[in-house]
């Protein structure tokens, strides 16, 4: 007995060594491994595009740009970072690299960061001049310029940003001064759901174009129009945006528009194609600029709730809120019935229309919007409160506060809900700054001009 137990002892010290002593070896074999990942994190610096292309670069790895004029150079930065381990492209200096001549930029992998880099003095020859390619997932360009990058000849078209792929993100930019044909920034779409964010940008002043196509922003295409995006746009600035009638062109489902500033901007937001997006706490800052707009609603199950909409001076389809006529049988490219639309808790400052139901109708535009939903909403001082181009179907116009104007079924007298707070009007209840005062905005945004003047 004894015998088997002393036996049973050794044995069980035995295991207990062998398994102590595997321990031992997996823990030593988890640091060599993570030595091993940190030693391939590399650092590398360049001063040409070519040098960039010889690099085979592993997750978190960075290559540092180096400061200077970088003339027709095409940057193709290529690798497959991780979430934990992005591989980043930065300037050495942030806005100290100039991207000029016929450069542009190609974004294509995943986990890929660019940072701090300018474009301008230049223009591209055909290709986009950021382009996130179809393979694209997860990469992010920031703290990035584009300034000024256009051909001579004005009929040229091509794109400032195209985001293809999946997750993608366009932060904390400053894209101003296009000229040319082609819109601003393209979110383009296929069979899948994208899930782009473009936040905390700049977008400075474009001229009016003078043709379509010159759009600051547009999410997908007529040929998807009826795919789901779930793109986000926000806490961007739009200065003086102008390109054409529409300053954002929502063409897919499913997309967020929130919480920007649309400063003296000649054109609207507009539901152009698609179905259950939302247009929610944006500012309208027009000051009576002609033309002037704000959202016009075209598809069904829009949501247009808590913007802000001041001296818009549009009429009809760039009115304060325009919801739009259709066809009766419309092909993809043109205009479908409003239904179920959703008009809440808007304040409307000054419009020279506040509201056009049925905008746009003639000869072709002749089905009436169905289902709409306009309650709960402040308009004060409007020129015209109500225009009907044409009666919707099953309209619901309730509890809409009015203040300045004759009060017409659907409307009751303004009561004492608001409250001038930093220039604008709030619900007592939900005083808050508006973001521009307090969120950093593009590289270019001051803290000495972030207050506009209400003309």
């Amino acid at each position: 007995m004894k015998l088997n137990f002393y036996a049973g002892l050794v044995l069980l010290c035995g295991l207990h060594y062998s398994s102590c002593a595997k321990a031992i070896e997996a823990d030593s074999l988890t640091k060599k491994v993570e030595e091993q990942a940190t030693i391939s994190e590399k650092t590398y610096t360049i001063s040409s595009a070519v040098e960039l292309e010889a690099l085979k670069l592993m997750p978190g790895d960075k290559v540092i740009m180096k400061s200077g004029e970088w003339k027709s150079q095409f940057i193709n930065f290529k690798g497959k970072g991780t979430a934990e381990k992005p591989i980043t492209l930065v300037a050495e200096v942030k806005g100290g690299v100039v991207l000029s001549g016929n450069s542009n930029l190609k974004i294509d992998g995943e986990w890929l960061v660019v940072d701090g880099l300018s474009f301008k003095n230049g223009f591209s020859l055909k290709e986009d001049v950021v382009i996130f390619t179809k393979t694209t997932s997860n990469s992010r360009l920031t703290n990035t310029s584009i300034e000024n990058y256009n051909p001579s000849d004005k009929t040229l078209d091509y794109k400032w940003v195209s985001l293809y792929g999946y997750h993608n993100r366009v932060d904390h930019c400053a894209i101003t001064g296009k000229t040319h044909q082609g819109t601003t920034l393209v979110v383009w779409l296929d069979d899948k759901p994208n899930y782009h964010q473009i936040d905390h940008n700049y977008f400075g002043p474009r001229p009016e174009l003078g043709a379509n196509g010159g759009e600051t922003i547009r999410i997908g295409t007529s040929t998807y129009s009826m795919n789901d995006s779930y793109a986000t746009v926000q806490y961007n600035i739009f200065d003086k945006c102008d390109g054409e009638i529409e300053i954002i062109s929502i063409k897919s489902g499913f997309n967020k528009i929130m919480n920007n500033l649309f400063y003296e901007c000649v054109g609207t937001v507009t539901f152009r194609h698609g179905n259950n997006s939302e247009v929610s706490n944006n500012y309208f800052i027009a000051n009576n600029i002609t033309n002037s707009g704000g959202i016009r609603l075209i598809g069904e199950n829009q949501k247009v709730h808590g913007n802000y909409l001041y001296k818009v001076a549009g009429r009809t389809l760039r009115s304060a809120i325009s919801v739009m006529n259709a066809y009766e049988k419309p092909a993809l490219n043109e205009y479908w019935q409003v239904k179920n639309a959703d008009i809440q808790n808007n304040v409307i400052v000054g419009a020279r229309e506040a509201f056009v139901l049925g905008s746009g109708k003639d000869n072709d535009r002749t089905l009436a919007p169905d289902g709409v939903n306009i309650s709960n909403n402040y308009i004060i001082n409007p020129v015209t409160l109500l225009v009907t181009q044409d009666e919707p179907k099953n309209l619901k116009m309730q509890n809409n506060q009015v203040e300045g104007a004759n009060i017409a079924t659907g409307f009751v007298k303004m009561g004492n809900d608001l409250q001038l707070s930093d220039g604008v009007w709030q619900k007592k209840t939900e005083l808050k700054k508006p973001f521009w005062l307090e969120t950093a905005v593009g590289p270019e945004w001051k803290k000495d001009n972030r207050s506009f003047i209400f003309k």
